[in-house]
C-alpha cells in the first residue's frame, strides 16, 4: 500500500509518502513541504499548494490519500486556512479516483505514539524511528504528513473490516426484508389503528 500524507495548510502544506502494510516495517518514498507566500492572495496560494499535490501525485503514484481532518480552534483564520488547503488536497485526489481518507490529529498520534496526546517533539521521534531515518524530517509538517500516511497504513485493514462487516449486516437485512415482505409491515397496522381514532375530547 502506498500512500500520500498530506498535512495541510497554506504557509506550509507537509507532503509525505509511506509503502507497506500493517505488520511489516514501513518504507518513505519521499517528504518535504509545498509553501506559499503569505503576501499572495488565497486563490494565488491555493494554486500552488494544488500544483505542488499534483507533482507528488504525479511522481509518486500513491493508492490512497490520507489528510488531516479540520478541527476547530480558537484562530478562525488559521482553521479557514487549513480547511481551503485540505480542500484542495481532497480535490486532487478525487480528480485521480484516488480513495481520500481523513484522520483526526489525535488519531494520528495514538496510532504513531500510542498516546492521542502526544506533541509534535513525540511525533516526530516515532516517526524517524518507524521509518528508520537519520534524523527526525524538518520541519514539524512534513513529519506530520508521514504520520498521517503511517496511521492510515496502519488502520486501513481494520477500517476495511469494519466497513465489509457493515456491508454484509445491510445485505442480510436487505435479504430478510425481501424473502418476508410481509414483515415489514407488520408493526405497521398499530400505527394506522392509532391515526384512524376519533379526535380526543
Amino acid at each position: 500500500m502506498r500512500v500520500l500524507g498530506v498535512d495541510p495548510g497554506l504557509t506550509r502544506c507537509g507532503v509525505g509518502v509511506v509503502e507497506g502494510v500493517a505488520g511489516r516495517p514501513l518504507r518513505m518514498l519521499g517528504v518535504g513541504v509545498i509553501r506559499t507566500g503569505a503576501d499572495l492572495t488565497i486563490g494565488d496560494r491555493l494554486v500552488l499548494i494544488e500544483r505542488g499535490i499534483e507533482e507528488w501525485l504525479d511522481a509518486h503514484r500513491p493508492e490512497f490519500v490520507a489528510v488531516e481532518r479540520v478541527f476547530s480552534q480558537h484562530n478562525v483564520r488559521t482553521v479557514m486556512g487549513t480547511a481551503q488547503a485540505s480542500a484542495v488536497a481532497m480535490l486532487c485526489a478525487a480528480r485521480r479516483g484516488l480513495p481520500v481518507a481523513l484522520h483526526t490529529p489525535s488519531e494520528v498520534k495514538a496510532a504513531v505514539t500510542g498516546s492521542g496526546r502526544a506533541d509534535k517533539a513525540q511525533v516526530g521521534s516515532m516517526v524517524t524511528r518507524l521509518l528508520r531515518l537519520d534524523a527526525p524530517p524538518k520541519p514539524a509538517d512534513a513529519a506530520d504528513a508521514l504520520a498521517l500516511a503511517i496511521c492510515h497504513i496502519w488502520r486501513a485493514p481494520a477500517t476495511n473490516r469494519l466497513q465489509q462487516a457493515v456491508a454484509a449486516h445491510r445485505g442480510t437485512n436487505s435479504a430478510r426484508t425481501t424473502n418476508n415482505p410481509s414483515a415489514a409491515s407488520t408493526a405497521r397496522p398499530t400505527s394506522a389503528a392509532r391515526t384512524t381514532k376519533g379526535p380526543i375530547s
